[in-house]
Parts: structure tokens; C-alpha cells; sequence
């Protein structure tokens, strides 16, 4: 939806409250101009793609001095998906230094302009669209090119003699200028020499340093001797200086910030958003049942790193947040009961890989990381397992008297222990055998796994097919899957699935909607995060996946309507002139036997030139959602289609949940597909009945308006 003149200057408004709240806070400044520096050796001129330094934030955007990605043994800019790095590099010197001789590589960034430098020579040079700025929230690596590099090729060997970072773009004579381990002129923005031992940042600006792996300071340097070896340089929690704030300040920041979110017309009202922020990624975490209330964590971004946000309900739909006890370098995980009854946390730690959590009281809002993480299985080279496995995405669980737990990623493992804090042991492969249709070693990532029925069910996602699961048998220490089904088909955008197991039985899931880096959303207002609705997972009796939303959500309804016994002709569609809306939820019965597609089209303009399908396709027997002309804009548009197929003399049951930018579907209990919508036009909230191919009927429709349950 366009925006008028008046809400761009509330934008200015908030953006500048929120300036001067981060003053207050005593927040630096964002680095735009740039120059990463470097001393290094190479241990190996083969090796394809490692970072000697990088400086990421958030979402995984970064710049790097990377060797070998694209060109064997050449130096360049690594970015993400290469969007500041220059592709052909037939110009680009190739690098001959034996890995006894340091090497200076410089790159230094003005707007749009790079420059690259070898030993203060001029190495590469050119212009790219666009440059990227680097906030507080940002962190620095050493050794890996960015956290979420496949595993191929993300690691420098070698070593590292001093690394620095300025916040301007130094020229060349400067470059040429600067001795490894002496001052400069200007100052770093961040600087590590490595003298003494110590892996610290000299000025100050990243206090908090990691060694990851088999990485290890000595003699002045870095060594990064294998794969595996990094160090992550980032911020503690800054000291805000509350005590000394200007509260009407604060307090005018944050009203001006509610009621911007409160005018945005694409939030939605009772799927659950973030409070606050661009939340990328938002996966659910840590979904757990305790004491009466439902628990769930998300993840959001700020100057401590990854964190995990935490909002508890009684009723699946309103939530109360909680205090923020799980913070800097929180990421994929889940929520178990240990041997003496606390609610854990199995996750994955940041720079450190996977790791515990114990909750210390019964609100969940403090927690102890165990001083034994992480709990990655060591291993040699002789070891069976050895090289096998990542320490990624994990999920645990107690059976019986063994701690287990799945780590995630392209060929995902078991490991196991007595206790939580060890020892770990890796027992071999999470999967046993293949299933039609999807690889052995297919990316197991946001791993949950749990009895369903009389069967286990791993939800998961892949970075390439999206969210997913399988079901099967888990039996000596393995999973032997039996059946796979994908949850989202025409891109990734129902993700990271996560549930929980309530007190009557019941196993919830929510997962993360996208909305895209392109998306109206995140650009317009300056927030993202969005949950799906939860969905109830069950196993019908012949064994397929039932899925419905909670009967929870039937306190938000009000302003019933009802129809009945509608007819559709053939080509034809029915307008439903007393139903509009974009907070809504539809119930429809419908028989279109003969029909070759048919159902209901919602957020309709008067005239039909803004629309989005919901509809059975009896010939291609899929659930769909076609949101190709659900704008004039630029938005989102295309076919999200799940397997569905109807019973002979089965009536087609939808339930459509409308709910301002995001419409989600659920088919006879059994099928379930989401789509993002942005109509431009505020006049689009017109429902109607469509049938193509055959004529359809209507045996009974329901429809109410919802009440938001999110306070803004």
C-alpha cells in the first residue's frame, strides 16, 4: 500500500526517537567506509573460500578477505550471495607466497567504490551498485568466512600476524604505510596484534573473543592449523546509561514506535509478530509447556548478538513477554525436562557450537549455561566418526537414563551421554535409511523430534526444500524413516517449524512466515517477524499427518455470519457483499463435484483488480493459494500449492484465516498452506465464491471478523 506524505514523516520521527535512544545508550555510530587489513600466512594456496577477516551483523550480511572462492588462490572481497564481490577475476593476481611469508591484503571500501591491496600494491579495483553499513550489532570473524558458509570451504588455514578494521577507507599510501603490530595513524577501529597471548581487541570495540576449534594464539599469532579453527570477536552487553536517561526521551520513542507499528496496515493482528525490531532470522525456539502456560522463544538481533526472546500464554493467542535470560549467540534449539525435573535448553551456541541451558526458576526467565559446554563430541583422526558431523541445529531429549541429542546440518548425527555435562559420544548417523523422493544426507536443520501417534515424526527444514517431515521409527539409536512430505512447496517461506507437547496430549507447532527481504514490511515500517498460526498435529487412522488450528482461536471471533446453501455456477462467482475484511476467518463447506477448481477469493477490490485464491484443483489435486493479482504493487506473486486430494462424495472444508498481510489455509484437517499478501488498495476486503470447469455448491459458509490479540 502506498504511503502518504504524513506517515513518511512519522518515519522520520520514530527513526530520529530512535537516534537519539541509542545516544542515550551510548551506542557507536554504524561503519559504512571501511578498510579490513590483514598479516597473514597460507597454509595451503588449494584451499577454496576461508576468511582471513570478516565483519557480518545480522541476517547474515558481510564482507571478507577471502582466498580461493571463486578463483583458485587468488584474494578477493567475499560478500553475501556476492553481492559486493566481483565475479570475474582473470585480472586478479594469483598468490605464490610460500606459507612461511606474511602477506599484507588490504580492502578498503568508499560508498560504492573497493580497492584491494597486496603488500600495499594496488591488487584489484571496481564499483559495485550498492554498499552495506555495519551496526552495533555487528561481529567479527577470523578464520571463517561467514556463520552460515556451507561447510565446504569456509575456513582459512593458517596464520594470522595482526588484523584490523577502520572506519574509513584508507588510500593506498596509507595502506602502504601501515607495520604489522605498531600503531597507525588513524586509529583502528578495532585492532588484534596477538601479543602476549592474548586474542583481545586492543581497542576495545569488540571485547568479547572466542576461540573456536583446534584455534590457539601463540607467538604473536593466530594459528589456524585445520579446518574448524576461528576466532569471533563481539560485543558484551553494552552499558545503557539508563540511570542517566532522559525518560521523556525514552518514553516519546516509544510511543512514536508503537504508533507506527499500530498504523503499518500490514501487521498482523493475532499471529503472533515480533514486538519490536527487523528479526532476522525469527525461527521459534525452546516451545515448551510448563506449570500451566504455554513458553516460546524467538530469536531476535541486537548489540549482544543472536538472543532469544521469550512471551508466555494460557491460551496460545495472547502473550505476555517475559524478561530476556537467554542471551548473545542464542540460535536454533529446543526445550526437554533433565534428570532432576528443569526445564534444558539444547541449542546452538554461537562461535562455540552446540551447547545446555538450565532453567534456575519456574517464570523460565534465568538460566545457567553449563560451564562444560559446548557438548560437541571430540574426536581424532582414526576416530570412525571423526569429520563427520556438525555442530549445528541441535536437538535433545532424556530417554530413560541417556541424554541424546540430533546435530543438524547435511549428514546429521546422534550423540549421547550419561549426563548432561558428558562426556558426548557421537553413536553415528541420525538416518538409517533414505526415503523416496529426498537424499540420505539432505540438510536437517531446526530439528524437532518426538512420538506422534504410534509413530516418530522429525520435523526439520532444508535451506533448499524449506519446512518439512518425515515419519518412521526410531529404534537402536536411529531413526529409520518411512514417508516424507515437504510444508511448504513454492519457496521457503514457512520455515523452522518448533512445537511442544501441552498438558491434554496435544503436540503445537508454529513456524516462521517470511516476508522477504523485498517485502513491503520490513522496507515500509522497519520490522520483521511473524509466526504462523499454531497448528495441531495429529495421525489419523490410516496414518496421514491430521493438521488443524487450536479451538483456542474461537475466543477472537465476533460478529458471527452465516450462510447456506449457496449455488456456484460453472465460470461464475458469487460476491458475499455483507462479508469484508482483512481480520477474518471463514469456514466453507462446498461440493464441486464436476468442478475443475473451486473456492473462495478474499482481500477482493470492488472491481476484481486486486484478488487472492483460495481453491481446491480437482485436476492437479492440490490445495492452492494464487496470489498473482493480490496487488497492483510490487509484491509477493505466485501459486503455493500443497498435495490434497478429496475423497470420493468428500465435501471440501476450508477454513481461511485472513489476518492483514498474511492468509493461511487449512483443508479438511488434513493440509495446510500460507501465503504473504499486500494489496495496495484499501478497499481490497471483498469475499466471493468461484468455481471453474463446473458449477460448485455451498452447503453451509461461516464467518467472523477476529479480534487482534497482539497489543500493536
Amino acid at each position: 500500500m502506498g504511503m502518504t506524505a504524513p506517515q513518511r514523516t512519522g518515519s522520520f520521527v520514530v527513526l530520529a526517537a530512535l537516534a537519539a535512544l541509542r545516544a542515550l545508550a551510548g551506542q557507536p555510530a554504524a561503519v559504512g567506509d571501511k578498510t579490513l587489513v590483514a598479516w597473514v600466512t597460507a597454509a595451503d594456496l588449494a584451499q577454496r573460500g576461508g576468511s582471513v577477516l570478516t565483519i557480518e551483523r545480522r541476517g547474515g550480511v558481510f564482507d571478507a578477505i577471502v582466498l580461493g572462492e571463486l578463483a583458485p588462490g587468488k584474494w578477493m572481497p567475499g560478500s553475501n550471495f556476492y553481492a559486493r564481490t566481483e565475479k570475474q577475476q582473470d585480472a586478479f593476481p594469483a598468490e605464490a607466497a610460500d606459507a612461511q611469508t606474511l602477506v599484507q591484503i588490504a580492502i578498503a571500501y568508499k560508498a560504492t567504490q573497493i580497492d584491494v591491496y597486496r603488500n600495499g600494491k594496488p591488487y584489484a579495483s571496481y564499483a559495485v551498485k550498492a554498499a552495506e553499513r555495519f551496526g552495533p550489532d555487528s561481529f567479527v570473524l577470523l578464520g571463517l568466512r561467514h556463520l552460515d558458509a556451507r561447510p565446504d570451504g569456509r575456513f582459512f588455514t593458517g596464520s594470522i600476524e595482526d588484523a584490523r578494521l577502520y572506519n574509513t577507507a584508507l588510500d593506498a599510501a596509507a595502506i602502504a604505510a601501515l607495520k604489522p603490530n605498531e600503531p597507525s595513524d588513524p586509529k583502528p577501529l578495532a585492532w588484534w596484534s596477538f601479543e602476549d597471548g592474548k586474542a583481545s581487541d586492543l581497542m576495545g570495540r569488540f571485547p568479547s573473543s572466542t576461540l573456536v576449534g583446534d584455534a590457539r594464539v601463540a607467538g604473536g599469532r593466530l594459528h589456524l592449523d585445520r579446518k574448524g579453527a576461528y576466532m569471533m570477536a563481539s560485543k558484551d552487553t553494552p552499558d545503557t546509561g539508563q540511570a542517566a536517561a532522559d525518560l521523556a526521551n525514552v518514553n516519546a520513542a516509544a510511543r512514536a514506535l508503537r504508533e507506527k507499528l499500530l498504523s503499518d496496515p500490514f501487521r498482523p493482528g493475532y499471529h503472533f509478530v515480533t514486538p519490536e525490531g527487523s528479526c532476522m532470522p525469527f525461527d521459534p525456539n525452546g516451545a515448551f509447556y510448563w506449570k500451566g502456560r504455554y513458553h516460546l522463544f524467538y530469536i531476535f538481533q541486537d548489540a549482544r548478538g543472536h538472543n532469544w526472546g521469550h512471551v508466555s500464554s494460557t491460551d496460545l493467542f495472547h502473550w505476555r513477554h517475559h524478561p530476556t535470560g537467554l542471551t548473545a549467540g542464542m540460535f536454533s534449539g529446543n526445550c526437554f525436562i533433565n534428570k532432576d525435573g528443569r526445564p534444558t535448553m539444547c541449542y546452538h551456541q554461537v562461535g562455540q557450537g552446540n551447547a545446555m541451558a538450565v532453567a534456575l526458576d519456574d517464570e523460565l526467565n534465568t538460566w545457567k549455561k553449563l560451564d562444560t559446554n559446548p557438548i560437541t563430541p571430540r574426536t581424532e583422526p582414526g576416530d570412525p566418526h571423526h569429520g563427520k558431523y556438525r555442530s549445528w541445529d541441535p536437538y535433545g531429549w532424556l530417554e530413560g537414563d541417556t541424554y541424546y541429542a540430533i546435530f543438524g546440518g547435511e549428514r546429521p548425527g546422534i550423540a549421547k551421554a550419561p549426563d548432561l555435562g558428558g562426556p558426548w559420544k557421537y553413536v553415528g548417523d541420525l538416518m538409517a535409511n533414505a526415503v523416496e523422493g529426498v537424499g540420505i544426507h539432505e540438510d536437517v536443520s531446526c530439528a524437532d523430534f518426538f512420538k506422534l501417534g504410534n509413530r516418530h515424526m522429525l520435523l526439520c527444514i532444508s535451506h533448499r526444500l524449506g519446512a518439512r517431515y518425515y515419519l518412521g521409527e526410531w529404534k537402536n539409536e536411529a531413526f529409520h524413516p518411512t514417508f516424507h512430505e515437504k510444508m511448504s512447496w513454492a519457496d521457503n517461506s514457512f520455515f523452522a517449524p518448533e512445537s511442544l507437547l501441552d498438558d491434554r496430549g496435544r503436540r503445537i507447532m508454529w513456524a516462521w512466515v517470511f516476508d522477504g527481504p523485498g517485502f513491503k514490511t520490513r522496507g515500509d515500517f522497519g520490522w520483521s517477524g511473524t509466526m504462523s498460526l499454531p497448528r495441531v498435529l495429529s495421525l489419523g487412522d490410516d496414518g496421514v499427518l491430521l493438521m488443524d488450528v487450536p479451538p483456542e482461536i474461537e475466543r477472537l471471533r465476533y460478529n458471527p455470519k452465516k450462510r447456506a446453501d449457496l449455488a456456484v455456477a460453472a465460470e461464475g462467482e458469487v460476491p458475499l457483499d455483507d462479508l469484508r475484511g482483512n481480520s477474518l476467518e471463514l469456514a466453507v463447506e462446498m461440493n464441486g463435484k464436476g468442478a475443475r477448481q473451486f473456492g473462495v477469493k478474499v482481500c477482493c477490490s470492488p472491481k476484481g483488480e486486486e484478488q487472492t485464491l483460495v481453491f481446491y484443483d480437482a485436476a492437479e489435486r492440490k490445495l492452492k493459494v494464487d496470489t498473482r493479482q493480490s496487488s497492483l504493487a510490487d509484491s509477493p506473486k505466485g501459486i503455493e500449492a500443497g498435495p490434497f486430494a478429496l475423497k470420493e462424495g468428500e465435501p471440501l472444508r476450508l477454513r481461511v484465516f485472513v489476518d492483514k498481510s498474511v492468509v493461511e489455509v487449512f483443508a479438511n484437517g488434513r493440509q495446510a498452506v500460507m501465503r504473504r499478501v499486500y494489496p495496495s488498495r484499501d478497499d481490497s476486503l471483498g469475499v466471493s465464491l468461484f468455481a471453474v470447469g463446473g458449477p460448485a455448491a455451498v452447503t453451509k459458509l461461516e464467518a467472523w471478523d477476529l479480534m487482534p490479540s497482539n497489543p500493536y
